[in-house]
């Protein structure tokens, strides 16, 4: 799987909604209808990545999974 280049995601795994406080698995985008709409976030201006590039990371930064491509919610 070729991961997205570019800003703002430069190859990482996991990229965060600022808007929405939802983090993103890039690995497992879904690109359906109503459903991760990463292009939309990023053209937005919402989209953020995390250091280190770990889910474990965006939890402590208390974002929460998006039901699409990570599932279960940790709130």
């Amino acid at each position: 799987m070729v991961r997205r280049q570019g800003t703002p995601t430069w190859g990482r795994r996991f990229m965060g909604n600022t808007n929405e406080k939802e983090v993103h698995d890039l690995d497992n985008e879904q690109t359906g209808a109503n459903e991760c709409q990463i292009d939309e976030i990023i053209a937005a201006g919402h989209a953020t990545t995390f250091n280190p590039d770990t889910l474990e990371q965006a939890h402590s930064e208390k974002y929460d999974n998006c039901a699409y491509c990570i599932g279960r919610s940790t709130r």
